[in-house]
Formats: C-alpha cells, sequence, structure tokens
C-alpha cells in the first residue's frame, strides 16, 4: 500500500508540475479506485497532503524564476482556498460517498468540455 501511495504522488506531482493540476483531479480518483479509499476519506487525505506545501513550493520555484508566478495571486487565492476547503470539507462529510463521487465526475466532465472548447 505504501507503494501504491508513493507511486499516486509521484505521478500527481509530475502532472501538477506540467498542468497546475494534482489534488482533486489525480489524488481523489486514484484514492478512490486504486486504494480503494471511500470518497470522504480520499478526498481528506489529498487535502491532508496538500498542507504540506513541500513538494508545491518546489515545483512552483521553477515557475517563479521563468516569471510565470504570481505569487500575490497565489496567496489570495490559497486564503479564499482555506475558507473554501473548511465549508467544501464539512459539506462533504455530510454528504452520501455515492452521491460526491457523482458529483465530482460531473464536475470533471464539465470542465474537460470547457477546457476541449475553450
Amino acid at each position: 500500500m505504501t507503494l501504491l501511495l508513493i507511486a499516486i504522488g509521484v505521478g500527481a506531482g509530475i502532472l501538477s508540475g506540467i498542468f497546475g493540476i494534482g489534488g482533486g483531479i489525480i489524488i481523489v480518483p486514484a484514492l478512490v479506485y486504486l486504494a480503494k479509499m471511500p470518497p470522504q476519506q480520499a478526498a481528506g487525505t489529498s487535502l491532508a497532503a496538500l498542507v504540506l506545501p513541500i513538494g508545491a513550493a518546489i515545483g512552483a520555484l521553477n515557475y517563479y524564476r521563468a516569471g510565470h508566478l504570481q505569487l500575490r495571486d497565489a496567496v489570495v487565492i490559497a486564503l479564499g482556498m482555506a475558507v473554501g476547503a473548511f465549508g467544501g470539507s464539512w459539506l462533504a462529510t455530510h454528504l452520501d460517498g455515492d452521491v460526491l463521487r457523482k458529483g465530482f465526475a460531473v464536475l470533471m466532465v464539465v470542465m474537460a468540455i470547457k477546457m476541449w472548447v475553450g
């Protein structure tokens, strides 16, 4: 199980470095389908992993060095994420796991269509 979690982390790190994604899009589905975690546990585990900003900070350093990082905007977004994560985590812990999984799938499809068509 530890090797699986490391592989999920490495995969999420690579995709996060390339696309700026990781937590919800890669880690949560991987934990649900590969590690067989319930959706709430996967979301909580992913969120806790993101609290440890070492990997993200190292990845962001390359973007900063290349002039592709707006630090002020990142801090403002992080503050908003903290508030949103608190509210969202409360809601997720009160939803049925199946409803949460299906809601996530709908979000992913909508975002994929939006990215595809521009």
